[in-house]
C-alpha cells in the first residue's frame, strides 16, 4: 500500500477506532476494548464518564434513586447509558433525554416511573426557563377583574398526572393509580424558588382554559366553565370564580396586561 493510500484511509480508521472505543465505554461487558490501550487507562475513562452521568441524574431524580435503591438505580442508569442515544451535548438536557428513554424501556419498572420522572424533571425545567415574570396592570382593581381578560403567567405550569407523584416514595408505591387524577401547579416565584401546590379540578380547568383562550374576559371564561360543569347557579359560580381569580393574581399565576397604546 502506498503512503498516499495509507494517508487517505487515516480518517476512516480513526473514525472506526473512535466508534470502537465509544462502544466499549458504553458497554464494556459486551464490547471488547480497542487493542493497544492499557486497561487501567480505559478503566479511568469508564468510571469517569459513567459516574458523571450517574451523578447528574441522581441530582435530578433523587426520589427515584431512593425509591429504587442503589442496585436497581445503578442498573437503570447503566441501561440508559448503554442503550439511549442522546441528541444533545448539553449536560442540562441529559435529564430530558432520561425522560425520553424511560417509556422505551422493556423492564420491570414501577408503573408510575415515567410520571414520577417528569414530576422531578419539571422543577429543573422551570428553574432553567428564560421566561420572565409578566407585568400586571395595577390599574385594574380586583372588583373589575371579571371584565378583563386574564393571561397565564409563563412561570406557572398546570400539571396533571394519573399517579400521586408528589406522595410517591420508598414507603408509598401503589400498584394502581387512584380513580381521580393528581392536579398540581408548579410556579416560580419572585425569589427564584420553584414551588408546587395542589389544585382543585375547578381551579385546574380555569387555569387550563385561560392558557387555551387568553383573549376571553374572566366573565366569559367563568360562564363557559359553568356550562362545562353543568352549573345552574351562574351567579354563585361567578362569585366563586372571582375569588379564585383574585387568589391566582395575588400569587402571580395569572396577570392582567395593560391594553396596548395605539399611539406608541
Amino acid at each position: 500500500m502506498s503512503d498516499n493510500a495509507s494517508m487517505s484511509d487515516a480518517p476512516s480508521r480513526l473514525r472506526a477506532q473512535q466508534f470502537e472505543l465509544t462502544r466499549h465505554l458504553r458497554d464494556p461487558q459486551a464490547s471488547p476494548a480497542p487493542a493497544g490501550i492499557e486497561d487501567r487507562r480505559l478503566g479511568i475513562y469508564r468510571d469517569l464518564l459513567f459516574n458523571n452521568i450517574e451523578g447528574l441524574l441522581a441530582s435530578n431524580f433523587p426520589v427515584i434513586r431512593k425509591l429504587l435503591g442503589e442496585q436497581r438505580w445503578t442498573a437503570l442508569v447503566r441501561d440508559f447509558y448503554r442503550d439511549h442515544r442522546c441528541h444533545t451535548p448539553l449536560f442540562a438536557e441529559i435529564a430530558r433525554e432520561f425522560l425520553r428513554y424511560l417509556p422505551e424501556r422493556e423492564a420491570d419498572d414501577p408503573p408510575f416511573l415515567s410520571e414520577l420522572a417528569h414530576y422531578e424533571w419539571v422543577e429543573l425545567a422551570l428553574q432553567l426557563s428564560e421566561a420572565q415574570a409578566p407585568q400586571d396592570d395595577a390599574g385594574i382593581g380586583d372588583a373589575d377583574l371579571l371584565e378583563h381578560a386574564p393571561e397565564l403567567s409563563p412561570l406557572a405550569w398546570p400539571l396533571a398526572y394519573a399517579w400521586p407523584v408528589h406522595r410517591l416514595g420508598p414507603e408509598h408505591q401503589p400498584e394502581q393509580p387512584p380513580p381521580t387524577p393528581t392536579l398540581l401547579l408548579l410556579r416560580r416565584e419572585a425569589d427564584g424558588e420553584v414551588r408546587f401546590s395542589e389544585l382543585s379540578p375547578l381551579a385546574f380547568r380555569l387555569i387550563e382554559r385561560i392558557g387555551e383562550a387568553p383573549g376571553l374576559s374572566a366573565r366569559e371564561q367563568l360562564r363557559a366553565l359553568a356550562q362545562e360543569a353543568g352549573s345552574d347557579d351562574i351567579a354563585a359560580f361567578l362569585e366563586l370564580g372571582h375569588g379564585l381569580l383574585r387568589q391566582m393574581r395575588a400569587s402571580g399565576v395569572i396577570f392582567f396586561a395593560a391594553p396596548a397604546n395605539p399611539f406608541a
